[in-house]
């Protein structure tokens, strides 16, 4: 009877085991499907038109269904360098058809506004 209980004892860890490492499986090929941002447009600043203008680069923003390219243009005042990426990690896919658009920064009102990623379906 001891000899029984050792070997179902010893099944049901061997159960456990197999089970915990086919979740970390399945976790491990979870699949994030990304729309990446395309690589920067080369945009030379021309000649400001006058004093007290600052050019704002072109950068690419997320309209509708797409990337935008939002052209270089200048601006009254000063303009910051556009900010480094933040770190995003995403919440669970919620479908198949969904994809992922990554965070961005994008000019607005007068200043750099970090558009936070989302999924996307298209």
């Amino acid at each position: 009877m001891l000899h029984y209980r050792r070997w179902v004892v010893g099944l049901s860890l061997a159960a456990a085991i197999v089970a915990s490492s086919a979740a970390g499986v399945a976790q491990a090929q979870a699949v994030l499907v990304e729309r990446a941002m395309p690589a920067p447009l080369a945009e030379a600043a021309p000649p400001p038109p006058r004093v007290g203008v600052a050019w704002v680069p072109g950068h690419w923003v997320w309209r509708g269904n797409e990337w935008f390219w939002a052209r270089g243009h200048y601006v009254e005042g000063v303009v910051p360098a556009m900010p480094a990426a933040m770190m995003e990690a995403p919440p669970p896919r919620p479908s198949p058809a969904h994809f992922w658009v990554r965070g961005h920064w994008g000019w607005e009102s007068g200043r750099w506004n970090w558009r936070p990623g989302l999924w996307f379906h298209p």
